[in-house]
């Protein structure tokens, strides 16, 4: 019964990496053929040998502008991960351990925001920044997104339960205040939700197109309005569009290998507090 069992794991294990391995596959098995790989009805499912070059086409377009593009990504995602991560969790800290008077309400209030679609907030705040001078300057998708009400609700209820009473009683005991407390004490032990929340905010900053490609110009873009652009320069010839979306995916897939460690020990570290 233990082998069936093992055997039913490692065949489901196997089932889900193949799953999530296959449209990567997919895509690099179209990426490295040419314009005539998807017309082909007995394409080979081995990759072609096209791939460097249609990712050099990719990169050397000046329409895509593709490194501006790159590092604009990177430069926003990482700023809009580390401030949401900070914010939510010096919020959480305060809704899940200081007593203030309204506290709850205002809770339920950040969390309420969360069924308010961006789209209803689009035509002021673009004006916002219009009248501000901000538009096409990646500021204006920084500074919208520097906060999180899911994040702040994730920590809230990570922290209430990761954090004993007694452990801040002691470090007040020491002569600490809160905001101390809270770099000593509260920080350490949210380390494995805010890894996780790190990661998810970091991925979804990253594929961000919507306000993105209202706001900012088409000669400074992100990474996903520069595959937009591709697209439109490039419609019929998929192999470069998907050579395109394998070079803009990469990093991602590179983050989560590095940070594998801390997005396990974040789901077993939720898993065992809830």
């Amino acid at each position: 019964t233990d082998n069936i069992a093992e055997i039913g794991r490692a065949g489901a294990d196997t089932f889900v990496a193949v799953s999530a391995i296959f449209p990567y596959y997919w895509s690099f098995l179209i990426g490295s053929g040419n314009a005539s790989t998807i017309n082909d009805p007995n394409m080979s499912w081995l990759p072609g040998g096209n791939f460097l070059a249609n990712a050099a086409t990719v990169v050397n377009d000046p329409a895509v502008n593709f490194w501006r593009a790159l590092w604009n990504s990177i430069f926003s995602s990482s700023l809009i991960a580390l401030s949401v991560v900070f914010f939510s969790t010096l919020a959480g800290w305060a809704f899940a351990k200081l007593r203030f008077r309204g506290s709850k309400w205002l809770l339920v209030f950040v969390v309420a925001t969360m069924a308010v679609p961006m789209q209803l907030g689009v035509v002021p705040l673009y004006i916002l920044f219009a009248d501000l001078g901000w538009t096409g300057n990646i500021g204006a998708i920084i500074i919208p997104a520097l906060t999180s009400a899911f994040g702040v609700f994730w920590m809230t209820q990570y922290m209430q339960q990761a954090v004993p009473d007694e452990l801040l009683e002691a470090a007040r005991m020491d002569g600490a205040n809160s905001f101390r407390t809270f770099l000593t004490v509260g920080l350490p032990a949210a380390r494995p939700a805010a890894a996780m929340l790190g990661l998810f905010t970091f991925v979804s900053a990253w594929n961000n197109f919507f306000w993105p490609f209202i706001v900012l110009d088409r000669s400074d873009p992100t990474l996903p309005v520069a595959l937009s652009l591709l697209q439109s320069n490039h419609f019929v010839d998929y192999c470069m569009v998907l050579a395109g979306v394998l070079l803009s995916t990469s990093p991602l897939v590179i983050l989560c290998g590095l940070a594998r460690k801390e997005l396990v020990s974040g789901i077993m570290a939720g898993a065992v507090k809830g």
